[in-house]
Formats: structure tokens, C-alpha cells, sequence
């Protein structure tokens, strides 16, 4: 049985609508909320193993705002770039081609995986008047908090790659391992909540196309982070960081803002690497203020 959704009534009272877009020689499923002649545009990425789904919290914390959400190539509802190693550089690649097709001048957001392949993006010329980055990833994942966590991983996902297909699949698809990492991620105490958070990750977070693709993103997470792309990013950025956050310490995260020509950081108490589905209306909020002054861009 399905847990309840906490966001669902705001969520109904948004407009939604599924398009296809055809990028790189594959199809790109993407959802367009909000009104179609909002004045702002959001371009929004999610994160490693997630599909557009996981930044529905937030975008319902966005009213009058237009938000653009694909579902990265290999996941959810869009297929793998034929013939292409899904390495950070195809993702950045394909959302600068994405966003020229769909939504060009859009702010480009990027969630966790996501603020990787928009900052890598946008440093490598992808137009955009600000850059918003939610629980970016600021440091290598494998010296965060839980870098023996994240080695683990790593061998989780050697092993699926090596291992017989059939069970390889079975194995990275494995509702236990999944259940492992949402417990290991969630930091609300909340009963509903984590039943939420449970749910959406036993629902959306085996949504990948196979396994070979799931590697090759997991390589590229782990391979890369912000730190690299920072200095190149001359556009006004925000750091929507957690003070929890297991994957990139708040310390890493305060390091990184430094690196940036313009950027500003908003800590979100008591949470970790789940602030979309967690605290959305604080990283909401913050969202809504980095774009109000007049110049913060427009579709």
C-alpha cells in the first residue's frame, strides 16, 4: 500500500503536462508545470536513480513559476542515448542540447547527481541567467561522512555490472538495498514522512533503463562533483545545502561557495541529502527569493 503524499494537495493544484523531445538521437520524455506564460522558467535535473517525480515537492512549493523536468536519459521514462557511454560529459552534453530545444534561457536547476551535470553544463557555455544547485555534491563522495558507505557502493555496483545479466539486474534492482539507502539518507523523524520517503524511493528509484547504464552514472557520481566546474560558473548561483547531509558535509559545501564568482549559500537545519522530499518549502522559499530581483531571467 501506498504511503500518503504530504504535498499532494498543492501538487493537484498545479498544471502539468508530458511532452517528448527528440535530443542527441534519443527521445526525452520531459513534464512542464506551472502556467505556460509564467515569466520564469526553471529547467530542472534530478538526481542519480531518481526521475522527475523526486522534485515534485519542491515545484509545489513554486507557484506562478514554469518548471521544466526531463527525466535523464536511462531513467524513468527516457530511454538511453543510443550507442553512447552515459559519462557526466554525454549528460552535460545533452542537457545543453536539451535546453536549446525546450526551454532555452531557462535557470537551470540541478538536485544531488543533477547539480554535477548542470554546473558541468553551464561552465561549458549552456546559457542561463542563474544557476540554482540543491544538495550539490561539493566534494568527492567518497571522503564525505560515509565514504565507507559510498565504497560499498561502489562494489554494489561492480558486482551488478559483472555479475550473470539476469542477476545483476535483480540484484541492483533488490527492494532491500533500495530500502537500505533510503533509511541510510532519511533524517525526519516524522513517521508519515519517512513512509513517504520510503515509498517514493520503493517506486521511482529502480526506474532505469539496465544495468549498464546505471554504471555508467554511477561512475560519472562518484568520478565528479562542483568543486571543478565552479570557477568557470560566472552566472549568480544558489547552494540549497543540508546541515546533515551525509554525501557533502555542510563544511565542504561552505568551501565550495567560495569557489564560485557569485554565489550564495542557504543552510536547511535537520536535514541530510533528501531536502526535496523533506524540507521542500524552505528550499522552496529560498528558490523564490534568489529570483526575485527583476533581472533573474525569464524563459
Amino acid at each position: 500500500m501506498s504511503a500518503s503524499h504530504p504535498y499532494a494537495d498543492r501538487l493537484d493544484a498545479v498544471p502539468v503536462r508530458r511532452h517528448e523531445v527528440a535530443v542527441l538521437g534519443g527521445v526525452t520524455a520531459y513534464w512542464e508545470y506551472g502556467p505556460e506564460d509564467a515569466q520564469t522558467t526553471i529547467l530542472a535535473v534530478h538526481g542519480f536513480r531518481g526521475e522527475h517525480h523526486g522534485l515534485e515537492p519542491v515545484v509545489a512549493f513554486l507557484p506562478g513559476i514554469r518548471v521544466i523536468m526531463p527525466d535523464l536519459p536511462g531513467f524513468g521514462e527516457t530511454a538511453p542515448i543510443p550507442g553512447r557511454t552515459h559519462s557526466i560529459d554525454l549528460y552535460a552534453q545533452w542537457l545543453t542540447a536539451f535546453a536549446a530545444a525546450v526551454a532555452p534561457g531557462a535557470v537551470i536547476l540541478g538536485h544531488s547527481f543533477g547539480s554535477i551535470v548542470a554546473a558541468v553544463a553551464v561552465a561549458g557555455g549552456l546559457p542561463t541567467p542563474r544557476l540554482i544547485l540543491v544538495n550539490p555534491i561539493g566534494a568527492p563522495a567518497l571522503e564525505g561522512p560515509r565514504g565507507i558507505l559510498t565504497r560499498l557502493a561502489v562494489f554494489y555496483y561492480w558486482a551488478g555490472a559483472k555479475l550473470p545479466r539476469r542477476r545483476g539486474e535483480a540484484v541492483l534492482r533488490s527492494r532491500l538495498v533500495v530500502r537500505v539507502m533510503s533509511v541510510s539518507m532519511t533524517k525526519t523523524r516524522d513517521p508519515h514522512l519517512r513512509a513517504f520517503v520510503h515509498d517514493q524511493h520503493d517506486t521511482y528509484f529502480s526506474r532505469f533503463a539496465d544495468r549498464d547504464v546505471l554504471h555508467d552514472a554511477f561512475v560519472a557520481s562518484v568520478s565528479n562533483d562542483v568543486r571543478a566546474s565552479a570557477p568557470r560558473i560566472a552566472v549568480p548561483t544558489l547552494l540549497v545545502a543540508a546541515q546533515l547531509d551525509d554525501i557533502t558535509p555542510i563544511g565542504a559545501e561552505r568551501h565550495l561557495q567560495t569557489l564560485f564568482p557569485d554565489a550564495e549559500l542557504v543552510e536547511i537545519a535537520g536535514v541530510g541529502h533528501l531536502i526535496h522530499y523533506e524540507t521542500p518549502e524552505p528550499a522552496a522559499a529560498a528558490i523564490s527569493r534568489f529570483l526575485r530581483p527583476s533581472d533573474a531571467g525569464t524563459r
